[in-house]
């Protein structure tokens, strides 16, 4: 019998193929033309052509690191630093319709091809312990995929089947199913996957820890305020069950220094559960440096300001003795404001006077710097008096770079204990569990414990407080003032900056609007994207999510 290496890591993507263009929807995804047969005779022979197809499945799991305008901007925690970008204008004004609107739709191409290579695989005579594995891979792929238009779009239609038109006609138009069905039907594939995938696997291919994460994942999002308005605690407990399950499998440990868990030298470490593969020096690299670093360094241009932390963000950050700067015993001082605050706070942010690249950057106002916050939105600098340092490599921040290998980490097991800290606190309250899942994260950074006696409520905001300087920049911000239902709260009105300007001979540092313009956030419509306008021309099935008619 025939040896196949099953655990190849995900690579050749940038290979282009003309069997494999010849399957990616165009237009209208439920409306494609029968060329599945195009290669058929040789694309499902081998396991290596196969694994091609499947690469390129992969390539299509979306990733920030690229992008001048992430997600993190459509959040509190940051703000583009150029002008007329899509989160502080279109999103932030909340003046998108079914036709301009933010979408994550495009992922039903990637699911067609989910379920092309399962229909193939399945039709084909390939070994059947690697059938048995890619499959998985492949339904946690689309998985993965209905999660990303479920918990923007609410309910979408859940189609397993290849649509085809010329033999299906009007039966390729599917109604909507619920967030509830939906949300099942994710959950339920990876349990059933669960056991089919291995504990670890090449960087990149999906394991069993994947599959749990992104089913406890779900559940905390179903189980959250916006879906679960009676407090269901059973639906936290689900979730609570499942995170336990990941940290059950001994597989994860936190990676011992936060600092450079998200650089290159660092792929694939102890703590990374599931992660996107970039490859530096080709169109699929990482350019995070390019876009989130300091535009000026030493008056050399850098960077794009494509997202810049909000004072809101940086007033997140404890001191170093763990308290908040809003507690008088902190010392905390609001004319000094960056001395003695937690590590995460040295790690994440560049703040004025903070070196990079051995040159301090500079955001006073009024002393020529080209970093000096810039309220105007008239040029690349900060809008906030500040920049992204986290996960940005000093070795490749020139805009002339292509870009490096580092991976985008999509979860990992900090993200697991806090959400397991969550739902479990919500579901019995603060048990022993709740604390040392939280500490656990703390103890990394050199935090204290948390202070024991909480009640639910109390431990609620020190999960809130780990979520959101432990995961800053990651694009999970966002998905957290969604179910919690906060984004009506922080998401009208204006963001704020740091504005240092000297006055009597002293610098004296004050929060101010950032730029950007004033956000609006309509709780009647805005906690789920509406549908794309082309996509309900398309399917007369389709049902327009409330007030976007």
């Amino acid at each position: 019998m025939k040896h196949v290496n099953l655990n190849k890591p995900v690579v050749a993507w940038s290979t282009v193929l003309v069997i494999i263009a010849s399957f990616a929807a165009c237009g209208d995804t439920l409306n494609v033309a029968p060329k599945d047969q195009i290669a058929d005779q040789t694309l499902w022979e081998t396991t290596d052509n196969a694994d091609l197809f499947l690469n390129d499945i992969y390539t299509a799991i979306p990733s920030p690191v690229g992008s001048g305008d992430p997600l993190e901007n459509f959040t509190d925690n940051s703000v583009n630093g150029v002008a007329g970008r899509y989160s502080s204008t279109v999103y932030g004004n909340s003046s998108y319709t079914p036709s301009n609107g933010p979408s994550q739709w495009g992922h039903y191409a990637n699911i067609r091809k989910c379920n092309l290579f399962i229909q193939k695989v399945n039709e084909s005579t390939l070994p059947e312990d690697w059938k048995t594995l890619r499959l998985a891979e492949v339904r946690f792929l689309r998985a993965y995929f209905y999660s990303l238009l479920a918990l923007h779009h609410g309910g979408v239609p859940v189609i397993t089947d290849v649509l085809d038109r010329y033999t299906q006609g009007e039966e390729i138009f599917r109604a909507r199913n619920t967030f509830e069905e939906t949300i099942q039907f994710i959950t339920a594939e990876c349990s059933q996957i669960a056991g089919d995938l291995p504990l670890t696997a090449p960087s990149g291919r999906i394991t069993k820890g994947a599959a749990l994460t992104l089913k406890a994942w779900c559940e905390l999002f179903s189980a959250s305020p916006l879906y679960n308005v009676t407090d269901d605690k059973a639906k936290w407990q689900l979730a609570a069950d499942s995170y336990k399950q990941v940290m059950n499998l001994g597989v994860y440990e936190l990676f011992p220094d936060y600092g450079t868990l998200f650089l290159e030298a660092n792929n694939h470490n102890s703590e990374v559960i599931f992660d996107r593969v970039h490859l530096g020096g080709t169109a699929l690299a990482n350019t995070r440096a390019q876009n989130y670093g300091p535009t000026f360094v030493n008056g050399v241009a850098r960077a794009w300001a494509g997202s810049n932390p909000t004072q809101e963000l940086v007033d997140t950050y404890v001191m170093a003795n763990g308290l908040p700067i809003d507690d008088p015993a902190s010392g905390y001082e609001p004319q000094n404001p960056y001395v003695d605050r937690e590590q995460r706070f040295y790690t994440d942010i560049i703040y004025d006077g903070a070196e990079w690249l051995g040159y301090p950057i500079i955001m006073k106002r009024g002393v020529g710097s080209k970093n000096q916050t810039d309220l105007s939105d008239n040029n690349e600098a900060t809008n906030t008096g500040y920049y992204w340092r986290k996960a940005v490599d000093p070795q490749y921040a020139n805009l002339g770079n292509i870009g490096n290998g580092a991976h985008f980490i999509i979860f990992r097991y900090a993200e697991v204990l806090l959400g397991y800290a969550e739902a479990q606190n919500e579901a019995v309250g603060p048990d022993l569990s709740v604390y040392e899942a939280v500490n656990l994260v703390r103890k990394r950074v050199d935090l204290p414990p948390v202070d024991e006696g909480l009640n639910r409520e109390q431990m609620r905001k020190v999960i809130d407080r780990e979520r959101r300087v432990e995961l800053a920049s990651e694009d999970k911000r966002w998905y957290d003032i969604i179910r919690w239902k906060k984004a009506e709260h922080v998401l009208n009105g204006r963001l704020h900056a740091v504005s240092i300007e000297l006055e009597n001979g002293k610098w004296t540092y004050k929060s101010v609007p950032a730029g950007g313009g004033t956000r609006v956030f309509f709780p009647e419509k805005n906690y789920v994207y509406p549908i794309p306008q082309s996509a309900m021309d398309a399917n007369p099935k389709l049902v327009q999510n409330p007030n976007y008619d």
